[in-house]
């Protein structure tokens, strides 16, 4: 069982930024950042390739968001800058068991996940 923790979602007002951060398992990883708003399903917005090496973004994230992640320390962070109300949303992470350069935009893909942290963006 990998478990997964993220931290750093709250309350922000429209144009500020968040950082979430998620305690990744030992051993790295491909993983990824996705977001469920209320009453919506949850969708993909950030995945990582195990290595730091590629990263891909969903469109209306790109050049706000961005996904690293430190090995050394176990961690996959997500910086959100310029941030919108309609970012408002339950933020996941989640791995995959595997290592390599494919990055997946889907859930089915993905083999563990956090609790999810809440952002709010205020208008």
């Amino acid at each position: 069982q990998v478990q997964l923790v993220e931290s750093g979602g709250g309350l922000v007002q429209a144009g500020g930024s968040l950082t979430l951060s998620c305690a990744a398992p030992g051993r790295p990883l491909n993983m990824g950042w996705f977001r469920q708003a209320p009453e919506k399903e949850r969708e993909f917005v950030a995945a990582i390739t195990w290595d730091g090496g590629i990263r891909y973004y969903t469109g209306s994230v790109k050049g706000r968001f961005t996904i690293s992640r430190d090995n050394v320390r176990n961690t996959v962070s997500l910086p959100m800058s310029s941030l919108k109300p309609e970012d408002s949303a339950v933020y996941y992470c989640a791995v995959r068991l595997y290592r390599g350069t494919d990055n997946s935009l889907s859930e089915s893909e993905y083999h563990y996940w956090g609790q999810g942290t809440r952002v709010t963006v205020s208008s």
